[in-house]
């Protein structure tokens, strides 16, 4: 019997116990050698190559321009800028959110980096946005390819009346509060995984349109709101009420799949997922679908890339001093 990938030797290329073994100067080099690929820093605000290096008294790596003569750190002008923890913690907390299967709540970050639930929630934030980065411009399917589509609702939960003849019917939508949305997710097969999250699924068809190549076969269960891709796609249906796979090609599984890890994230990790935020679990979800066979060094590595690639957080830059709504 063959062994299931996140149970395999290969799988563990990285423990958080050799995070903790490094040296402060074998994480400084790990952080430059993702930033800057030859080692060699480059000032953020101008781009100057002549720069030479100039430690704080306390020991923090520092590098100071000869053209704009303005000090920058390995994570200034990145998604960690402004940092205020040893780069050992940032490291540290990306390998533990990444060796986490469907998620990772931020109440256990902070016990793990032992920091308030505030900085790990604001931490755990901007790694999704790393990996949400990922996803910017994907466009998936084309000749010969097949992608399939669902949606998922979350939020918005009405508590039942305790009496039970003051209990009302929660499907329907004069009882509901308005704060449900779907979560809507185009799958590849054997490719990527793309999600978004909109009122209803009728509203998603232009973005489907937008995101999915037109010459694409498309896999969609009953719902009526599918009926509108009939015209843009060749769009195979399959009722589930029936069946869920007619045995000649016509499923939804992968994106079934995709909302079934999603919704166990949620129960069992984070609890509740609605509202702004929504939007960020499903992108984190997807990142961890797309890379779940990928040895677990590999994903430190990529998501250290994709936050060194990203300009400082337009959401949680100062979030914490208000200087930002929600």
């Amino acid at each position: 019997m063959s062994q299931h990938f996140l149970l395999s030797a290969r799988a563990r290329s990285l423990s958080l116990s050799a995070v903790l073994r490094m040296s402060g100067e074998e994480v400084e080099r790990a952080f430059i050698g993702v930033r800057w690929t030859d080692g060699k820093a480059i000032c953020p605000h101008c781009e100057c190559p002549t720069v030479y290096e100039c430690r704080r008294p306390s020991g923090a790596l520092r590098w100071r321009c000869k053209a704009c003569r303005q000090d920058f750190s390995v994570t200034s002008g990145t998604l960690f800028a402004f940092h205020k923890m040893p780069l050992r913690s940032y490291l540290a907390a990306i390998a533990i959110f990444v060796n986490e299967v469907k998620g990772k709540s931020a109440l256990a970050l902070s016990r793990d980096l032992d920091c308030q639930y505030k900085t790990a929630f604001v931490l755990a934030h901007k790694l999704r946005e790393a990996m949400a980065s990922e996803l910017k411009g994907m466009r998936l399917g084309g000749d010969r390819e097949t992608v399939e589509v669902d949606g998922g609702y979350f939020g918005g939960y009405v508590k039942p009346a305790n009496h039970k003849e003051n209990r009302r019917d929660r499907r329907l939508a004069k009882n509901q509060n308005g704060k449900r949305q779907v979560v809507v997710v185009v799958r590849e097969r054997d490719g990527r995984t793309l999600p978004a999250v909109f009122k209803t699924e009728g509203s998603a068809l232009d973005w489907i349109a937008s995101r999915v190549a037109p010459e694409t076969r498309l896999m969609a269960d009953e719902a009526n709101s599918w009926s509108g891709l009939d015209v843009r796609y060749d769009v195979d249906r399959i009722d589930h009420s029936r069946l869920y796979s007619t045995g000649t090609g016509v499923y939804t599984n992968g994106a079934e799949e995709f909302f079934s890890r999603m919704r166990r994230a949620e129960i069992g990790h984070h609890h509740h997922i609605a509202g702004a935020y929504l939007v960020r679990y499903a992108q984190e979800s997807a990142w961890r679908e797309d890379h779940r066979r990928t040895a677990n060094g590999a994903q430190v590595q990529g998501v250290m890339g994709l936050a060194m690639a990203c300009q400082p957080s337009v959401d949680w830059c100062g979030y914490w001093q208000r200087r930002r709504a929600a």
